[in-house]
């Protein structure tokens, strides 16, 4: 018999996520370290039920690579990443932390995921540039995913 885990686990994932995107928000606005945002966090509502490893990893991950990640994100920008809003700095900050670390994460997911956080969090069309942004980001890091997906669609298409 086979148990509702994997739904289980992608919702603690997403919010994985969204603490994740709540504390690079505050860490955007007020600079404090992953440690002390993650102490901050673990006292709010609803932390007991996220993936708490993939939290840290994230959180960590995104803080420490964000100058790197900043530079991988900045071709795909039609605008310096200091004029975006902090929660879709964030997000596209999480996005590509995800596509360049967590290789076991498919990087649909990735986005599906950022543009879902950019619905909730973000402004009206936020989730619409987050998505553009990142999909030309997975063609770069992910090309190899990238385009086996890619034309498996087309192979879809064509048979349809």
């Amino acid at each position: 018999m086979t148990t509702t885990r994997p739904h289980t686990a992608r919702s603690s994932r997403r919010r994985s996520r969204e603490f994740a995107l709540q504390a690079l928000y505050q860490w955007q606005l007020g600079g404090d370290t992953a440690d002390v945002l993650e102490k901050q966090l673990r006292t709010t509502k609803g932390f007991e039920k996220l993936d708490v490893a993939y939290f840290l990893t994230l959180l960590r991950g995104a803080i420490s690579c964000a100058q790197e990640l900043e530079q991988t994100l900045q071709p795909n920008l039609d605008r310096p990443l200091k004029e975006l809003s902090p929660i879709e700095h964030g997000i596209l900050l999480l996005g590509a932390y995800e596509l360049a670390h967590q290789p076991d994460v498919p990087y649909k997911v990735v986005i599906n995921e950022a543009v879902e956080l950019a619905k909730s969090f973000g402004g009206t069309e936020g989730h619409k540039y987050v998505n553009g942004v990142l999909d030309k980001l997975a063609a770069r890091l992910r090309s190899a995913e990238f385009k086996r997906s890619n034309h498996g669609d087309t192979e879809k298409n064509k048979i349809n």
